[in-house]
C-alpha cells in the first residue's frame, strides 16, 4: 500500500521528532511552515536527519501567507514578482538536497467574481514560470485545490490552471472541495495527481480533521485513489492538537496517524480519539 507521511505543519523538524516519526512507522514528510521559517530553514541539516532516521523528504509546501506578500494571482505586479522570487529561492535551496515536489497554492482569497478572470490569468503566468524553474532543478510543481473563493476550487479550475504548462501536476487536498465531490474530482484529474493532503471535514468548510472524524467515505476514497493509479505518499496534513471545531480528550500522536492509515488501507472501522 502507500507510504505513510506527515506534514511538518504538525511538528517541529527536530531530531527528537524524526526519531519518534520513524519509531511510529511514518515513512515520509512534507516540509511545511510559515514563510519566515522556510527562509531560515537549514535544508541540509533536515536532509541529514531524514537520512539518519530513514524518512523520505517527499515534498515541500511553498508558503502561501501573508497574501499581501505571497500570491501568484495578485493584481499587484510587485507581489507577483516577490512571489516568483521567493519561490525560486526556496525551490533552489530545497531541490539541492533532493526534494523534487513543490506544492503551491494558486491564489489567496477572497476573490470576487468580477476579477476572477484576471486573477486566473496572472496565476497561470506565474505557474508557467515556476514549472520551468522547477524543471531546471529536476523537480515539479504540484498545484493544490483550494476552498471557498480561491482559484482551484473545482476540477475545472485546476485543469485550467495546470494547462499553463504541461509540466504542472496536482496536489489533491481531500478537505478543500465544497461544491463537488472528491471522487468526481479525482476521476477528472486522474494521474495528474502526484501528491495528496489527507484529512477529513464536514463538507461545509475545510476542517483538517483526522479521517473518521468527518463525513468522507474512506473506503470509496481509497478505491478511487487506486482506480486512478495514484502512486504517491499517503500524506496527512493536520495538526496534532484538538482544533476549535472538534473536541478530543488528548493530542494526537504519530502512532494515531499510522494506525489511522493502516485501518483505511485494510478497510477497517476507523478508531476515534474521543
Amino acid at each position: 500500500m502507500y507510504k505513510i507521511g506527515m506534514s511538518s505543519c504538525a511538528f517541529a523538524l527536530t531530531e527528537e521528532n524524526f526519531g519518534a516519526l520513524s519509531n511510529s512507522g511514518v515513512e515520509a514528510i512534507e516540509i511545511s511552515m510559515r514563510l519566515e521559517g522556510l527562509l531560515t530553514l537549514d535544508c541540509r541539516a533536515v536532509a541529514e536527519l531524514a537520512k539518519r532516521y530513514g524518512i523520505d523528504l517527499w515534498s515541500y509546501h511553498l508558503p502561501f501567507l501573508p497574501f499581501r506578500e505571497i500570491d501568484p494571482s495578485s493584481l499587484d505586479p510587485a507581489v507577483r514578482k516577490n512571489t516568483l522570487d521567493v519561490f525560486s529561492e526556496l525551490i533552489k535551496k530545497a531541490s539541492d538536497v533532493g526534494i523534487d515536489q513543490f506544492v503551491v497554492h494558486p491564489s489567496g482569497e477572497p476573490i470576487p467574481d468580477e476579477i476572477r478572470k484576471d486573477r486566473m490569468l496572472y496565476s497561470m503566468e506565474i505557474l508557467d514560470r515556476l514549472a520551468e524553474i522547477a524543471h531546471r532543478q529536476g523537480a515539479i510543481i504540484a498545484v493544490e485545490d483550494l476552498p471557498r473563493t480561491c482559484l482551484g476550487n473545482t476540477a475545472a479550475d485546476i485543469l485550467r490552471l495546470i494547462s499553463a504548462n504541461d509540466k504542472l501536476r496536482v496536489c489533491f487536498d481531500t478537505n478543500h472541495l465544497l461544491t463537488e465531490s472528491n471522487l468526481d474530482f479525482m476521476e477528472q484529474i486522474g494521474d495528474k495527481i502526484v501528491t495528496v493532503h489527507i484529512s477529513d471535514y464536514d463538507f461545509i468548510d475545510e476542517k483538517h480533521w483526522l479521517p473518521g472524524e468527518g463525513l468522507l467515505d474512506w473506503n470509496a476514497m481509497l478505491a478511487t485513489f487506486q482506480k486512478i493509479g495514484y502512486k504517491g505518499v499517503w500524506m496527512y496534513e493536520l495538526g496534532r492538537k484538538s482544533p476549535k471545531t472538534l473536541s478530543r480528550s488528548r493530542d494526537l500522536t504519530f502512532d494515531d496517524f499510522v494506525r489511522n492509515a493502516r485501518e483505511i488501507f485494510k478497510g477497517k472501522t476507523l478508531t476515534r480519539v474521543e
